[in-house]
């Protein structure tokens, strides 16, 4: 007998929703990979890396990923620009979606000043060090950059696989830190009609993972959602929705230090960053849409698979082995 809750309406259009988008993202890659682009007028790029962004801001909504960790893996990787233009535009997406989501949520009392300000002065300041550090590696080897973004890649996709987010975790005791510098707080729970009040622990091992997130984000153009909702919910004990309002209203500060670095060392042009900014923002209000209708939790695995052999290819065009076209 045929399970009718695995072989739903809902999962089946899901499924057929993920297929269809995913599968042009695998084609698009392919296709870039093995073209080059030299012959291309010079209206062609822009017009393929909209129709790619517009593909991943879809994605990326309903997978519950920043774009830019989608980004930068898959157009450094099929499209035939240099790293240091994909990276400083990588943190211009993530830039864009924090601004636009950053006042909301702070309205809504849902993201945390009090938790952000300190993080997001430690993650900003290694910001700065870390672009600076694959800036300059990127002068030396291009390669380099190519091969670590790869291997982070990999190890950013085990941790979306493998992380377990806690709607309301239990803090009973906060630490001294974090007493010192009042991260605690309540908010509204709309669909659990109830006051949540937070606290945090464990501040001073989150206010170190900071400092490596900042850098990773800075270095990779990356942003740094993927990491900071892990730190802020697992580690340091926030709720999930505080977790998640406060990590977007953080890339608006953290990405904006890392972006100036790139923008001062003109890496960051017109042609690359017009073309991904509006591709994926009108591509994540159509994945908003979407949402409504298909199973994240699947379309969230088949992203994970998408990444996986983005962090792949990465590694095989770093290291020059030919094995992904």
């Amino acid at each position: 007998m045929v399970n009718s809750r695995v072989w739903s309406p809902g999962m089946l259009f899901g499924s057929m929703i993920a297929f269809f988008l995913t599968s042009p993202v695998i084609a698009f890659a392919t296709e870039l990979g093995a073209t080059g682009g030299p012959d291309k007028p010079w209206w062609f790029w822009p017009i393929i890396l909209f129709i790619f962004c517009f593909i991943l801001g879809i994605l990326a909504v309903m997978a519950g990923v920043g774009g830019g960790v989608l980004y930068v893996p898959l157009v450094s990787g099929f499209f035939p620009f240099h790293i240091d233009f994909v990276r400083g535009v990588g943190l211009m997406v993530a830039l864009a979606g924090a601004l636009a989501a950053g006042p909301g949520l702070l309205r809504r009392n849902l993201a945390s000043l009090r938790l952000s300000l300190p993080v997001a002065l430690i993650a900003s300041t290694f910001s700065i060090f870390g672009a600076m550090l694959g800036l300059y590696l990127s002068s030396l080897n291009p390669d380099i950059i190519q091969t670590c973004l790869g291997a982070t890649i990999i190890a950013i996709t085990m941790l979306l696989l493998f992380s377990k987010n806690t709607e309301k975790p239990v803090v009973t005791n906060q630490d001294a830190i974090g007493m010192a510098f009042g991260l605690r707080g309540t908010y509204w729970d709309d669909g659990a009609g109830e006051s949540v009040k937070w606290k945090t622990h464990r501040t001073l091992a989150g206010m170190f993972m900071f400092v490596i997130i900042g850098i990773v984000a800075g270095m990779f153009g990356l942003g740094a959602g993927w990491a900071n909702v892990p730190v802020l919910n697992l580690l340091m004990g926030a709720p999930l929705k505080v977790s998640v309002a406060t990590s977007k209203f953080l890339l608006s500060i953290t990405d904006t230090s890392a972006a100036w670095i790139y923008m001062n060392r003109g890496c960051v042009i017109p042609l690359i960053a017009i073309p991904s900014i509006v591709g994926l923002m009108l591509g994540s209000l159509v994945g908003v849409r979407i949402l409504a209708v298909a199973k994240p939790k699947m379309i969230r695995y088949m992203v994970i698979g998408v990444l996986f052999f983005a962090g792949l290819k990465a590694l095989d065009k770093g290291l020059g082995l030919g094995l992904l076209g």
